[in-house]
């Protein structure tokens, strides 16, 4: 024994080290992470080669991180996030982190030595997302496996495969960063339950916050969550978590100021805005992770009563800074968008949709997207209020809970209350797996354990949704039933005979319906006026003004953004809206074959696209 080793601790880690020597393979964390994992990655490439659509980067986030790549590949700066190919003629500023494109981009390059530009992205697509499985399947068989044993890891890990795999995060071609944002939310919840309480678990809790922000706005409200989880629990444990309250406040500061530095430029430093990292996050970050880590420094906060009073009194300061500092972004994210594009664009994407938006336009998916969450939501108060494992269930609600309340008015909040749901569920499947096995002849009890099973997967809502609805058959059709409307596909336009037809063109400026817009970016030279994002918006209402003129008005909004190319698709729905609305509009007059002089018919057999070269005004 080494000197200064207290034989207990000593005892206690040969203890561990026996343990893992002893356990059989199918009770250890790491191999059965890795086949679970392998089994997903089979099934998801698997699943992908055998659908034959062509290139798997297939929805328009995707294609647009891959344009914003490739500008980076050839040498556009790391704190350059301008799209100068998007909108109008000074570009459109993104708000996508570089923490995101770095990866991707190393991995086009590593596939481009021994393949093509097409190929090596190809092979990226297909490599990203399953990379990102183990980070996420390691943290929920972690989390699992502490509080509920070998049983509970495997019905998490399960439950985990099987949401990766109808999760359209995951799949082949996901560019998007809402994968990593997942799997960050997972090591949330697998560092604040630690039953230990760790120093380093909660060191890590405080550096998976900072990321978190720093890729995407998305995940504030649960970093928010988090961040009030671990002041509770100092609260509640006082000198007894006082070491992990430090670690995490202090990890928590020093890795958003490192963030901060290393993806915002100087010049934007005193910018705030709520769609990414700025002053406005960084600064509440900061001063919360600080303030935590100095309460938890304090003497004389043995009592219980002093603790609630200096933590309230900090909150009462954070908000007052919140106030000061980003009132803005107390509210709506989006509430600065215009009217026009809240009724045209907004309301048609689904992540968006609040859920009266999504209750009347898909209520198939109401299911798919809220029943785990709330099961998991009164499953936890359950479990809490009998005294079974009081902490690790009130800090999977907050999760949770924090994840549906979002979902309520954002639909994509919903994929994270699905995901965090899988660890209290599991622990409730492997009671009911156990009661079953202790009284085999009980059919009620049997009945139970599989309706557990089945109402702790989403897509079995989801099937339910669609069969309800729309029938038996599209009920199995997996693409409906994980997907629904999710996401922003490539328009309806666009395949390769219109891009070759516009490669043929003399670069310019493409007036087209948003949703072509990033497929025009990915495979043409020219600018795109119009593409779904809320910075471009000044785009997308001339875009959408331009439709809806009559034909001289529009032929002046066309020139006074410098279109040279009318990309038209009767089918997009969009265009078919704006017909609707201005019967005497240009994108109705088109619809009827009523073309203006000063647009010039492009020749050429496309795929669904009618191009038009506008012609300069005088001439």
């Amino acid at each position: 024994m080494a000197d200064g080793m207290p034989k207990k601790n000593a005892a206690r880690i040969l203890a561990k080290a026996q343990g893992r020597v002893s356990a059989p393979l199918t009770a250890r964390l790491g191999p059965m992470v890795l086949v679970y994992w392998l089994v997903t990655a089979i099934a998801l490439i698997g699943f992908a080669l055998g659908a034959d659509v062509g290139s798997v980067i297939a929805e328009n986030d995707d294609v647009m991180r891959l344009v914003e790549v490739r500008d980076f590949l050839a040498g556009q700066g790391w704190f350059d996030l301008m799209q100068y190919r998007l909108g109008l003629a000074d570009g459109t500023l993104m708000h996508w982190s570089r923490l995101i494109d770095l990866p991707i981009a190393a991995l086009i390059r590593f596939f481009s030595l021994f393949a093509g530009q097409t190929g090596a992205e190809e092979l990226a697509a297909f490599a990203w997302p399953v990379l990102l499985v183990p980070f996420l399947l390691l943290p929920l068989g972690l989390a699992a496996r502490r509080v509920g044993g070998t049983v509970a890891m495997h019905m998490a890990l399960g439950l985990g495969a099987l949401f990766v795999f109808t999760s359209v995060r995951f799949a082949p071609g996901s560019f998007d960063h809402h994968n990593v944002q997942l799997s960050l939310a997972m090591w949330l919840a697998a560092t604040l339950t630690d039953p230990d309480r760790r120093m380093v678990s909660y060191m890590g809790a405080g550096f998976v916050c900072a990321l978190a922000v720093a890729i995407g706005a998305e995940t504030t409200p649960l970093v928010a969550a988090a961040c009030m989880c671990a002041a509770a629990q100092w609260i509640w444990h006082g000198a007894a978590f006082s070491r992990a309250a430090q670690a995490f406040g202090l990890s928590l500061t020093i890795s958003i100021t490192a963030f901060f530095v290393g993806t915002v430029p100087p010049h934007a430093y005193a910018v705030v805005t709520c769609d990414n990292l700025s002053l406005g996050f960084y600064a509440l970050s900061a001063l919360g992770g600080t303030a935590l880590f100095l309460l938890a420094t304090l003497p004389g906060t043995k009592s219980l009563g002093i603790r609630i009073v200096l933590a309230g009194a900090t909150g009462v300061i954070l908000l007052l800074a919140a106030r000061a500092i980003a009132p803005q972004c107390l509210g709506d994210p989006l509430g600065s968008l215009d009217p026009m594009l809240v009724d045209l664009w907004l309301r048609g994407v689904t992540e968006a949709r609040s859920f009266a938006a999504e209750a009347m336009q898909e209520p198939e998916m109401i299911g798919g997207f809220y029943a785990v969450g709330l099961l998991a939501i009164f499953v936890c108060l359950f479990r809490a209020a009998r005294g079974d494992d009081v902490e690790f269930h009130l800090v999977l609600l907050a999760l949770i809970g924090a994840s549906w309340a979002v979902s309520l008015l954002q639909v994509r909040g919903a994929f994270f209350a699905n995901l965090l749901s899988i660890l209290p569920l599991s622990l409730l499947i492997r009671d009911l797996r156990q009661a079953s096995a202790q009284d085999p002849e009980n059919a009620s009890i049997a009945l139970g354990y599989i309706g557990g099973v089945l109402a702790s997967v989403p897509v079995v809502w989801a099937v339910a949704g669609v069969v309800a609805v729309h029938g038996w058959s599209k009920g199995f059709d997996l693409d409906t039933a994980t997907r629904g409307s999710l996401g922003a596909e490539i328009g309806e336009c666009g395949g390769p005979a219109d891009m070759a037809i516009l490669n043929g063109l003399e670069t310019g400026v493409v007036a087209a319906p948003s949703n072509s817009g990033p497929e025009i970016l990915r495979e043409t030279r020219h600018r795109v006026l119009s593409g779904p994002y809320h910075r471009d918006q000044q785009g997308m209402l001339t875009e959408l003004y331009i439709g809806l003129a009559q034909p001289d008005e529009a032929n002046a909004f066309l020139n006074g953004a410098g279109v040279t190319v009318l990309a038209f698709c009767a089918s997009d729905p969009q265009t078919q809206m704006l017909a609707k609305m201005k019967p005497d509009g240009l994108y109705a007059g088109l619809t009827k074959g009523e073309i203006p002089d000063y647009l010039q018919p492009v020749g050429g057999e496309g795929n669904g696209f009618r191009f038009y070269r506008v012609k300069p005004a005088g001439k």
